[in-house]
């Protein structure tokens, strides 16, 4: 068992929302309230991030993660990568945004951000987009952190308990923001979280934290149920009074509406509300990160210097209609408060079936 899910009063973890929603204040709130906050890494300067973890300590002493992209190796199509730049030089004219530079290499700081996990002393480094050489975290795990490693299906699973995890997040369909794993279909859907926890409970023996649709607290239980050790969730913190959502973002989760999955802010498959970017790129995303994240920068930016939301990448999962507000500690508490009682029933009326 995880040492860190073992020691938490609730089992409730703060997914990581890197580009705003994710704050020291928030992470620092969960925490405090018996769950567990995470940072969102990527995305962030070096010395940013060196600050919200010294943010979030201030705010609390209680066990922290933090999460980090894995450097993606695959080489993007760049006749694709330079029709979809044609795209976003329209796109960048709506709100006067200069065109992105590209770096295909890329690798978000890696080697840093590593460095400054295990000098931080987070207990727990969350990990998406990857399953890297164990080597790569010998430094975090001296450092005391307990390495975590999100997964889409039940081979990356394997694959990620033979690299030595400490524990998996799985995570459904539904979840809102990127799929995290590394084997991402062309074009097969994935599985919902009740069936992957199933299958990948057949094959790891690995403590296991499901992601995706845990907004409230039957969703939690279920999830609690089909095996999980703790719920990961992201779009029920969303509205929290400590996430740092934009306002218009705070106001189209509000509105609610469906949510689609598409390549069309970052090249990698991420699920969000529908609205104009998705419905008018979707279909000419290519497969290409970090090369569609660059290219949308200054768009999503100048979209949010707007207060435009039609431009904005509005991550949620599919029950974001369900999303609460309000301190994120009170969530946290509502949530494992809510899935014990949930549990209890259903317990009660199973066992009305004798």
């Amino acid at each position: 068992m995880s040492a860190v899910l073992e020691g938490l009063a609730h089992p409730v973890v703060l997914a990581p929302m890197a580009g705003g929603p994710s704050t020291p204040a928030l992470a620092a709130a969960v925490s405090a309230a018996g769950g567990l906050g995470i940072l969102a890494g990527a995305y962030r300067a070096p010395d940013d991030l060196r600050a919200d973890i010294a943010a979030a300590r201030e705010l609390t002493r209680a066990p922290l993660g933090l999460n980090l992209f894995v450097p993606d190796r695959r080489v993007a199509s760049p006749d694709a990568v330079a029709a979809y730049a044609a795209r976003m030089a329209s796109e960048g004219e709506r709100y006067g945004a200069a065109p992105a530079g590209l770096s295909p290499d890329d690798d978000d700081r890696w080697d840093e951000k590593l460095a400054i996990a295990a000098e931080g002393r987070i207990q727990v480094l969350s990990l998406t987009f990857g399953c890297p050489d164990p080597a790569a975290l010998e430094g975090v795990r001296r450092a005391g952190a307990e390495v975590w490693i999100t997964v889409n299906r039940a081979d990356e699973a394997e694959e990620a308990a033979a690299a030595g995890a400490d524990a998996l997040v799985v995570q459904g369909i539904e979840a809102g923001g990127h799929q995290g794993g590394w084997h991402e279909p062309d074009d097969a859907p994935g599985l919902g979280l009740i069936a992957l926890l199933r299958q990948v409970s057949r094959r790891v023996v690995l403590p296991v934290v499901a992601a995706g649709g845990l907004t409230d607290a039957e969703a939690v239980a279920a999830a609690l149920a089909a095996g999980a050790d703790a719920a990961q969730a992201g779009t029920a913190f969303l509205l929290a009074d400590e996430a740092g959502t934009h306002p218009a973002y705070r106001a189209a989760l509000e509105a609610g509406g469906r949510t689609a999955l598409t390549r069309a802010f970052s090249g990698r498959t991420a699920r969000g509300l529908r609205n104009r970017f998705m419905r008018e790129h979707d279909a000419h995303a290519p497969p290409a990160y970090p090369e569609v994240q660059q290219l949308t920068g200054p768009v999503r930016a100048g979209a949010r210097a707007a207060g435009d939301a039609e431009g904005m990448s509005l991550w949620a999962g599919q029950a974001v209609d369900l999303a609460p507000s309000g301190p994120a500690g009170e969530i946290v508490v509502a949530l494992a408060d809510g899935a014990r009682a949930a549990l209890a029933d259903a317990a009660r009326r199973a066992g009305g079936w004798d």
